[in-house]
């Protein structure tokens, strides 16, 4: 801070100083606020069941790392394409599929042929290798030659690819449930702490959502790749006269935001077990709220919408009926579009004239 001449502050750079704290307030407001009264209602419903408060909380950590691994997607795609991936859901569910496909063809989960830790690793870079794959062939051909045209015309080709890939698994895999079989495969083994069992399996999920998450914030922020995503989102014409092969850094973005998907969906499996062909629908509108709520383009954003998300349906369900819980959840986003549009960590974008 610049001093004056008596060795204070002066007082242009003193008034910044305010004025940056008062943003911060203002945008850390809606999201106390919704937690001072959710809080409050948990404290009034739970009558002093912590351990039951406690569970419901390990529960909805579990749940909100995977909303986060999907609203990480739609939230690096939007950054950089102002595109809303409504086949990204979709993708999920692939990753989901691939990820029993190798179970199954290593032994199932009562027999495995490898080792079970070496199976759950492969299962997770199969469909994570998978659905980045089939991220790319998406943008490529969905999405590339509509890059310039109107914006409903990518939205419409993100809904046909949805349908595509929702059909597709369909009439390969057929309408029923397919189990990974959790507790044959893992166990039931976990830790008590203070009366509140955590399974392994949750703790492997949260553990390895957690860990793709700081690769992810280092890779956007310390890397050549990231440095190049980050400019392409900011002026995609001005990353390409400085240089920045554009397309090559969408393709990028595709690759790792649907690689993201694809281990969710096996995360998915591996805790609650069972998976169908229209399964990512329902994820896919909970991570792009998720997206919404934490600010839409905020990778931070999309962390904290994400847990926010699994928390309040997980409370929603243990203090009330799984049958309000989607309304609760969308509920939080309607409140939070209200109060603070921009999302809970989201800026306002200034338009180019």
């Amino acid at each position: 801070m610049r001093p004056t001449a008596a060795g204070g502050p002066h007082p242009r750079y003193e008034n910044l100083r305010r004025l940056v704290n008062a943003t911060a307030l203002r945008r850390a407001h809606p999201a106390a606020v919704l937690g001072a009264a959710a809080l409050a209602w948990l404290l009034y419903k739970g009558h002093g069941d912590w351990t039951f408060l406690f569970q419901l909380t390990v529960n909805g950590v579990t749940l909100g790392s995977l909303y986060a691994l999907i609203a990480l997607g739609y939230s690096m795609v939007y950054g950089i394409l102002k595109l809303l991936n409504f086949a990204h859901g979709d993708v999920y569910m692939i990753g989901a599929f691939i990820g029993y496909g190798v179970l199954s063809v290593l032994g199932g989960p009562t027999s495995p042929n490898i080792p079970v830790w070496s199976l759950i690793i492969l299962m997770f870079l199969a469909a994570m290798l998978g659905c980045a794959l089939l991220g790319v062939v998406i943008e490529r051909f969905a999405y590339r030659p509509l890059r310039e045209a109107p914006r409903i015309a990518p939205l419409i080709s993100a809904l046909g690819v949805s349908f595509f890939l929702q059909n597709s698994a369909l009439l390969l895999f057929g309408a029923e449930f397919r189990s990974y079989d959790p507790f044959d495969l893992i166990g039931f083994s976990g830790i008590d702490v203070g009366g509140v069992f955590i399974s392994v399996a949750r703790i492997l999920i949260v553990a390895t959502a957690a860990g793709l998450m700081v690769a992810l914030t280092v890779l956007v922020g310390q890397t050549r790749l990231g440095k190049a995503m980050r400019a392409t989102a900011y002026d995609r014409e001005a990353a390409a006269m400085m240089g920045i092969e554009v397309d090559r850094v969408i393709a990028w973005t595709f690759f790792i935001g649907s690689a993201l998907a694809g281990a969710a969906g096996v995360m998915f499996g591996l805790v609650f077990s069972e998976i169908f062909h229209f399964m990512g629908f329902i994820a896919g509108l909970k991570g792009f709220t998720a997206a919404v709520v934490g600010g839409i383009g905020s990778i931070p954003g999309a962390m904290l919408g994400g847990l926010l998300d699994g928390l309040a349906e997980s409370y929603a369900q243990g203090y009330g009926s799984g049958t309000y819980s989607d309304l609760v959840v969308f509920s939080i986003l309607i409140v939070v579009l209200l109060v603070r549009p921009t999302g809970l960590l989201g800026v306002r974008v200034i338009q180019k004239v």
